[in-house]
């Protein structure tokens, strides 16, 4: 297998799939080029069958299904965490392209504190990787750009976050330990948004600190958005109003905020409650749309 060496406290990596088999396969060649090999690969299909013709990633892999609705991201993190058989979990979007230094970032992180770890993502633009090719590490940190709308990575080591929201699911570590401590995610989330920002809480109540990381660089592969994501209308004031029940607070409020504006929704920060207007009409969602928006 190709791969460095196996860091002496083990990383799993995780992701989760529904198609987008293209991606997952750019994923599993970063994971071929890490500098510290990680002890597997855990793929958590949101589908009926795996994909074909995966490359080697220069580890072990596990496949979990996770059958039930479409999208059951907080299950499906959980079959991967409950298969995963490393001390350390790193999880990564299967849009992500992992650095070659990621893996290795991420173990230095955690010989260096116990925490929640975040790492950089870039977003490529449109058509930066045709498909069936494998870009080289030069090539995408040349076309990546960073999200406007998240703080910048320390140069070197750690820098504590006092924000726990700041999770993006996109990529994160932690302890395996931790993890389990607080039970995983909540899968009283359905369907999109609010279970990471959830886990997130849930990490901070119990004591483990959030940091970013340095080297820990992803790369994020383009697709088409919806600005904003009112195909997950529904999903979203459902699972912003079960986050609020238990923290006292919101999440998700830039997607609500556009949700307000538009007439959909009355509610602002201070509201006990988020009073539904109206449902978006199919051509408001289309209208969303946002075939090449690099960022949402």
């Amino acid at each position: 297998m190709t791969g460095g060496p196996v860091p002496p406290v083990s990383t799993s990596v995780l992701t989760l799939v529904r198609g987008r088999a293209d991606r997952l396969r750019n994923l599993m060649r970063g994971l071929a080029r890490q500098t510290a090999r990680p002890r597997e690969l855990v793929i958590a299909w949101m589908q009926p069958e795996p994909a074909p013709d995966l490359p080697d990633p220069g580890c072990p892999v596990r496949h979990r299904p996770v059958p039930g609705e479409p999208m059951p991201l907080a299950a499906a993190r959980n079959r991967a965490a409950e298969a995963a058989g490393g001390d350390r979990l790193v999880f990564l979007d299967v849009d992500c392209i992992p650095s070659p230094g990621l893996i290795a970032a991420y173990a230095a992180a955690a010989d260096a504190e116990r925490g929640l770890f975040l790492g950089e993502v870039l977003y490529l633009p449109p058509d930066a990787i045709p498909v069936g090719t494998d870009p080289d590490p030069a090539t995408l940190d040349r076309l990546a750009r960073p999200h406007p709308a998240r703080p910048p990575v320390p140069a070197f080591g750690l820098r504590r976050e006092p924000d726990p929201g700041q999770l993006w699911g996109l990529s994160f570590a932690l302890p395996a330990a931790a993890w389990r401590a607080v039970g995983g995610m909540d899968e009283g989330y359905v369907g999109y948004g609010g279970e990471e920002t959830d886990l997130a809480a849930r990490l901070a109540a119990s004591g483990l600190p959030t940091f970013w990381v340095a080297g820990a660089r992803a790369y994020h592969q383009h697709h088409p958005v919806h600005v904003p994501p009112l195909q997950h209308f529904s999903a979203i004031l459902a699972n912003a109003t079960r986050f609020h029940a238990r923290h006292g607070h919101w999440c998700m409020t830039y997607w609500l905020e556009q949700f307000s504006a538009a007439g959909l929704i009355a509610w602002d920060e201070t509201a006990p409650a988020i009073r539904l207007l109206r449902p978006p009409s199919a051509d408001e969602i289309a209208a969303a749309l946002r075939p090449r928006a690099l960022f949402s």
